[in-house]
């Protein structure tokens, strides 16, 4: 047997197990730059500044108009219509546009009325052919009266028989009954006339008051009609009208606070659509409505504008606050003249009965202590601790500490 070549047993440097220090040294080099990453992301979060909102204190005093109320509403107008028509038909001419001003009785639309004009021209034909008989009748029953009166003076010279007169008596009577008979046969023309008229004065569709229009529902050639019918293919309006000049607010008002809505009242509004607008509009309580949303409590309580204008829109949303009608009583006196300032309650925190708010300056918030007097509805007077233009947070994150940095929302 030939000899075994140990040789070929060697271990080549390339086949052997590298060190388990390399492997260690990896991974602690990759956990140390997971660890670098996390504090880095850490990091940018810290110097990420909270959003807060702010208001500023205004200025106490004894005349000032008390809040007893804030709200949200939506402008809605008194007069709002879907112009329909009164029969279905197709459509053959649309003469306005989405936003345009209409007066009453202005044209809006017209619908196909080629049938109900020949029903039409059928009762006018009717009557003008009763209408004709009557004119033949009426010669005819000259004749008549003239041979009765011709056969009465003969039969008073005994010359005729009684039988002649009685046939000419009833000949006129005959007459008279027929043109009686047709006077009736016009005059039931006359009514299918207008009848026809009434279908054809139905194609024709107007504006009902004075408005603008704020949807334009129907095409030329589409069907329309006054109850659903035809599936998806026929329209049940034609346009949507609205009087600007009724435009008013309405707003749910929680039940527990309806008790300081009163009729009359003066409230001040705000669009929503226009929150760098310095400018609000007075209004005033018109109604409130007397039932209640058993499943919101709430209840709806309308406001009337003082005075209207082209920002105003129907479906806005507003911010309305109730003000208290009666001045400030004497007994409030004291409390009002002490107090500095007046701030709203949700920017008021507490920390057991001591309440404090955060002031912020240079993008900084600063807790400070507050002395409370007089609540003014959502509002609330500061005796101290606040002066008449600090700038105040009003919302923000949880959590906020004396000194930190805020940006403040826009």
């Amino acid at each position: 047997m030939p000899a075994a070549d140990l040789s070929s047993l060697k271990i080549h440097d390339s086949a052997r197990p590298k060190s388990s220090t390399g492997k260690f040294l990896g991974f602690f080099a990759a956990a140390l730059g997971v660890v670098v990453l996390a504090g880095g992301g850490v990091m940018a979060l810290r110097g990420r500044k909270p959003q807060v909102e702010v208001t500023t204190a205004r200025a106490a005093g004894g005349t000032e108009q008390v809040t007893a109320l804030n709200a949200s509403g939506y402008v809605t107008p008194r007069r709002r219509a879907t112009v329909a028509a009164k029969i279905t038909g197709r459509v053959t001419g649309v003469y306005f546009d989405e936003g345009n001003n209409v007066k009453e009785g202005q044209l809006l639309a017209t619908l196909d009325d080629s049938d109900v004009q020949k029903t039409l021209a059928a009762a006018k034909a009717d009557r003008e052919s009763s209408a004709a008989q009557i004119a033949d009748l009426q010669v005819q029953l000259r004749l008549a009266e003239i041979q009765l009166k011709r056969t009465q003076g003969l039969v008073d010279a005994k010359v005729s028989t009684q039988e002649a007169l009685d046939n000419a008596s009833a000949s006129v009577d005959s007459l008279k009954a027929k043109i009686a008979v047709t006077k009736q046969q016009v005059a039931a023309a006359e009514a299918r006339i207008a009848e026809a008229q009434q279908a054809v004065d139905n194609c024709t569709i107007r504006a009902p008051f004075a408005g603008r229009i704020v949807s334009k529902d129907a095409q030329v050639g589409e069907m329309v009609s006054p109850i659903s019918a035809g599936g998806g293919f026929t329209r049940t309006g034609i346009a949507t009208i609205v009087d600007m000049k009724s435009n008013e607010i309405e707003v749910d008002v929680n039940e527990a606070y309806i008790a300081k809505v009163k009729e009359g009242q003066r409230v001040e509004a705000k669009l929503d659509a226009y929150p760098d607008d310095k400018d609000k509009y007075g209004a005033h309580v018109r109604t409130v409505i007397p039932s209640a949303d058993r499943q919101k409590a709430t209840v709806k309580v309308r406001i009337s504008f003082d005075k209207l204008d082209d920002k105003i829109l129907p479906d806005m949303g507003v911010k309305v606050a109730f003000f208290e009608d009666e001045a400030p009583k004497k007994k409030n006196a004291e409390a009002m003249a002490a107090a500095k300032a007046i701030i709203p309650r949700n920017a008021v925190h507490k920390d057991g009965e001591n309440p404090y708010v955060f002031l912020v300056k240079n993008d900084v918030v600063e807790r400070r202590g507050v002395t409370l007097g007089r609540e003014r509805g959502t509002d609330v007077d500061v005796i101290a601790g606040v002066n008449p233009g600090d700038v105040l947070v009003v919302k923000g994150p949880e959590g906020l500490k004396d000194g930190q940095g805020v940006e403040i929302k826009q």
